[in-house]
């Protein structure tokens, strides 16, 4: 009896592995090129051109649309969900717009009435406290967001990394303006998109040292991997408001990766070392900036540039 019920599962274990193996790998040409083709619904072999599989069933919708705008005008589903909103965008909302379906204007009844039920729709989106306290760090972020220019990719993570403080109860003896700031300053780092602490300051509520003081107490306590900030990633942003051209903006970055190769930007501040580069840079292909004008880009010190840029020069031996 134990014989033939472990020949079986031997048996049923050969079977789907033999289903696996037709599905991964070609019968003709054993190749695992395969590649699915939607608009016939077929499963065929790149190489030698064998239909593997036929009249596989399409999970897509019924229409057909060439371009984004046919998309959007046959699709039939909502926006998706985002992390950017305290209810991940999934409730409703009654439009501002006293319209009714076919865009003709309501009378002046429904509109107060429209109004009424607009309002409560907004109290009832928050049953507690606590989502009202994330509804308003999410929108602090997405402010905060707006003023620096981020990508929307950005916000998507700082959301994340602010849900992730909360669950881990990180927000208690802190303010939500900080955190919410915080998250913002380490999903830019995150994302390859830095800003320093002082530009995240002028359009935070939070002054510099508590964000500061924040951003590496949620890092450590979440275990946020951060790499070093490259200072290469602030060099086009910097030529671009100083209105440098793009030799500049190559020459700078072959400062940068020279001098760093000698071990000096350790410890430096990646703002100040790429500033430094960049009026070195602008000296060399003869589009002189002061260093007035490229601190107030960078938000550093002429002090730091000085220090900086003679460092940089003595160790590409140049002479001034």
């Amino acid at each position: 009896m134990t014989r033939s019920t472990r020949q079986r599962e031997r048996d049923l274990e050969a079977d789907e592995s033999e289903e696996q193996e037709g599905v991964r790998e070609c019968p003709e040409c054993e190749s695992d090129n395969l590649v699915k083709s939607s608009d016939r619904g077929e499963l065929v072999c790149d190489d030698c051109g064998l239909v593997v599989e036929e009249e596989q069933i399409d999970p897509g919708p019924e229409w057909r649309a060439f371009n984004h705008q046919e998309r959007q005008e046959k699709s039939r589903v909502g926006a998706p969900t985002t992390q950017t909103m305290h209810d991940k965008g999934l409730t409703t909302t009654i439009d501002w717009k006293d319209k009714d379906a076919y865009g003709r204007s309501i009378s002046s009844k429904k509109r107060s009435q429209m109004h009424r039920l607009r309002k409560w729709q907004e109290r009832i989106r928050t049953k507690d406290a606590g989502e009202r306290n994330l509804q308003f760090a999410l929108s602090e972020i997405d402010r905060m967001a707006s003023a620096l220019g981020v990508p929307r990719s950005v916000r998507e993570v700082a959301s994340v990394i602010y849900r992730r403080a909360l669950k881990e109860d990180l927000i208690r003896g802190r303010s939500i303006e900080g955190v919410a700031t915080s998250a913002l300053y380490a999903a830019c780092r995150k994302e390859g998109i830095p800003r320093s602490l002082e530009e995240i300051s002028e359009v935070s509520r939070v002054e510099r040292k508590e964000i500061g003081r924040t951003y590496r107490y949620i890092s450590q306590e979440l275990g946020l991997e951060m790499k070093p900030v490259d200072p290469k990633k602030y060099v086009p942003r910097f030529c671009s408001e100083l209105e440098l051209s793009e030799e500049v903006q190559t020459k700078a970055n072959e400062i940068i990766e020279t001098t760093a190769e000698k071990g000096l930007l350790s410890g430096k501040s990646p703002t100040g070392y790429a500033a430094a580069a960049i009026y070195a840079a602008s000296l060399l292909c003869n589009e002189k900036k002061t260093q007035r004008e490229v601190a107030d880009v960078a938000q550093v010190t002429e002090v730091t540039i000085r220090n900086r840029y003679q460092e940089q020069i003595e160790a590409m031996g140049i002479h001034s």
